[in-house]
C-alpha cells in the first residue's frame, strides 16, 4: 500500500476495521487454501489488518507473517498467537521461493493499477514451485476513494486474469459476493485463489 492517506485511516480506525471483519471460524475461501496448503506451509498475509486471517491460519498449525504497511493494524496482529508481525508494504516483498501461499485478501486494491503488475511478479518471484496466492478485490472499474478517503482500485474477472497470467500465476475459479465495508457501503468483490 504506498497511499498514505489509506495508511492514515487504517492507522486511525484499526480498532472499528477490526471488529467490521470479526469472525470466530475462518470462512470457506480460507478453510479451502489452508487445505490446498502443505502441512506447516510458510504462509505471507500480505496486508494482514488486524491479523484475523492470520490467526486462523496460525491455529491450523502454518507458519505465518503478517505485513501491513498500517502500524496500528500490526499492533493488533502482533497480539494474535502464532503470528509474527510487522510493519511492511508491497514494495518491500523481495524474496525468493519463500512462501508455500500468499494471502493478500483486500489489500491489493488499494495499490494503484500501474503498480498491479510489479506487485503480482514480486508475489510470483516469493512463491514455491507450486505455490499459492490468493487475492480479493472490489468488482468494477476505474480508480477512485470511497467516503472515508481510501484509494480503491477495481478490478472484473477479465483485467485481474489478464494480470496474474502476466505474471505466471494460473487463476483457479473466481468467487463472488458482497459485503458491507468499514464505510458502511455493500460493495461487489471477487476473489481467486492462482498458483505459480
Amino acid at each position: 500500500m504506498t497511499d498514505r492517506e489509506t495508511i492514515r485511516i487504517y492507522d486511525t480506525r484499526a480498532e472499528d476495521y477490526a471488529q467490521v471483519t470479526a469472525s470466530e471460524r475462518p470462512d470457506a475461501t480460507l478453510r479451502a487454501f489452508i487445505t490446498a496448503l502443505p502441512k506447516g506451509a510458510t504462509v505471507l498475509d500480505l496486508g494482514c489488518g488486524p491479523g484475523l486471517s492470520a490467526a486462523h491460519m496460525a491455529a491450523a498449525g502454518l507458519q505465518v507473517e503478517a505485513w501491513d504497511a498500517s502500524a496500528a493494524m500490526v499492533a493488533l496482529a502482533a497480539t494474535r498467537p502464532g503470528v509474527v508481525a510487522k510493519q511492511a508494504g508491497f514494495d518491500d516483498l523481495d524474496s525468493h521461493a519463500a512462501y508455500d501461499g500468499i494471502w493478500a485478501n483486500f489489500s491489493l486494491l488499494h495499490a494503484p493499477r500501474a503498480d498491479m503488475p510489479r506487485h503480482l511478479a514480486a508475489i510470483a518471484r516469493a512463491l514455491t514451485p507450486g505455490g499459492l496466492l490468493h487475492i480479493g478485490v472490489k468488482e468494477g472499474e476505474g480508480e477512485r476513494r470511497d467516503s472515508l478517503g481510501r484509494h480503491y482500485t477495481y478490478y472484473t474477472e477479465t483485467s485481474l486474469t489478464q494480470l496474474l497470467q502476466a505474471a505466471g500465476l494460473v487463476p483457479g475459479p473466481f468467487a463472488r459476493g458482497a459485503d458491507k465495508g468499514l464505510d458502511g457501503v455493500v460493495a461487489p468483490w471477487i476473489t481467486v485463489t492462482s498458483h505459480r
